[in-house]
């Protein structure tokens, strides 16, 4: 574990390390300060907060579908820390109309018709921005970092994307939408700064002419890379472990709001826990591992998570706040709740198990190909996760139009990590 934190002081490693977790804090702070807004000051029906929360999800999300393959070939075939420059500085202008549509919304000028639509706009823009980040924060390791590095180095990128994720998303909920505004565009400027510092990554390949035809290019990148056995079981059981993430963070805020009838602080500190816990059980299973690229941890991992998650709609099913109508809890009538602790707890599993499955997965992906290739297969696999993921909106969107309660969906996400030991295991006997 010290040699892996040893490359924090390393140039080869700090300034990227940096920068995905300014990127990641950002995209965090903005997105949750639109969406605790909305459901606690815009809308006061379940149904509607439930379906916001899946469209701002669904926004963020569909630019991998679409842009992957390009973002994977830009990746491969041109500097890949030339690239990283390009996208930050484009977040600086993507982040002055989402501060725009905060501000509004803060005015409470024109907020449905408006300041709205101008914040679902920044938060589809981050989604591309990220489209063509994404290949570059896994596939520039093994360029800089050596063999016996490259575990660590990304689960040291997990862990510190998720608790950039934890401060943006616990910050949300403690500050006014004014506020996240002028934080967001100070944060978009340090990280297009820090982005500057990473070391040349040239193309270990020559290059070819890009195929900008993004459907025919998405279907030629996938087919390529999952008729590897390795690959197809990894990327598929990363996937269903992000439709599972993706119910659960939709299902957060209305959750919190409408079942726990507690203030979005608390709908905040939820997924703060959530983030804070992959980050945990990414260095813990790094250890666990000791360097070793390995799945013989992932079956069990996962298997985990759906325990905790059923575990957390019992608690959810027996929680009562004893407020009357219309009052919500505060964070300290929250925590003096006799089922408070326990829920704090389940929620920790659910994370760590959660981190601890899908760290190794992803190192797969950059060591079972050529570096040449590795850009292309970590876009492959955003490809197939973010399909995953629009498909865990749509299935949240539809049991909510159907009447099924958040707290019994969370039954449904239970049920997908059974499918997701199955491949992991599936996955380790091929491989290890």
């Amino acid at each position: 574990m010290k040699a892996s934190l040893r490359l924090l002081t390393k140039r080869r490693f700090a300034p990227l390390f940096a920068t995905q977790l300014l990127g990641a804090f950002n995209d965090n702070l903005f997105k949750n300060a639109m969406v605790l807004f909305v459901v606690y000051s815009v809308y006061s029906d379940p149904r509607a907060e439930t379906w916001f929360s899946a469209l701002a999800t669904a926004a963020a999300t569909l630019p991998f579908f679409l842009l992957s393959a390009l973002a994977g070939q830009l990746a491969d075939q041109r500097d890949k820390a030339g690239i990283i420059r390009l996208v930050k500085l484009a977040e600086i202008g993507i982040m002055l109309v989402g501060a725009a549509g905060l501000f509004m919304a803060w005015m409470g000028a024109a907020v449905e018709i408006v300041a709205i639509p101008l914040m679902m706009a920044a938060m589809l823009a981050m989604g591309v921005h990220s489209t063509f980040f994404g290949p570059i924060k896994y596939a520039i390791l093994p360029q800089h970092l050596a063999d016996d590095e490259v575990l660590g180095g990304t689960g040291l990128v997990e862990a510190g994307t998720y608790i950039a994720i934890l401060a943006g998303t616990i910050l949300a909920g403690l500050i006014h939408v004014e506020v996240a505004a002028v934080i967001v565009l100070l944060v978009a400027v340090v990280g297009y700064l820090t982005g500057r510092m990473v070391p040349p990554a040239p193309p270990l390949d020559e290059p070819v002419k890009l195929d900008f035809h993004i459907v025919r290019a998405s279907a030629r990148l996938v087919n390529a890379t999952l008729h590897i056995p390795r690959l197809f079981l990894a990327i598929v059981s990363i996937s269903f472990f992000w439709t599972i993430g993706t119910v659960l963070f939709i299902q957060f805020p209305p959750l919190v709001k409408n079942v726990l009838e507690a203030d979005k602080a608390i709908a905040s500190l939820f997924l703060g826990i959530f983030s804070v816990g992959v980050a945990i059980g990414s260095i813990l299973i790094n250890r666990m591992l000791q360097g070793h690229v390995s799945a013989k941890f992932a079956p069990a991992s996962v298997l985990a998570m759906g325990a905790f998650v059923i575990a957390f709609h019992i608690i959810c099913r027996l929680w009562d706040s004893g407020l009357p109508p219309g009052q919500l809890m505060s964070l300290h009538d929250f925590l003096a709740h006799d089922y408070a602790v326990a829920l704090v707890l389940v929620l920790l599993g659910i994370a760590i198990s959660g981190g601890m499955f899908v760290v190794p997965l992803y190192a797969f992906l950059t060591t079972t190909v050529h570096k040449s290739h590795a850009a292309r297969t970590v876009a492959a696999n955003n490809i197939v996760n973010s399909g995953a993921m629009v498909v865990g909106a749509v299935i949240t969107l539809g049991m909510s139009a159907m009447g099924i309660d958040v707290v019994n969906q969370l039954l449904f996400t239970a049920s997908m990590t059974v499918v997701s030991a199955f491949l992991a295991q599936k996955l380790h006997l091929a491989c290890d």
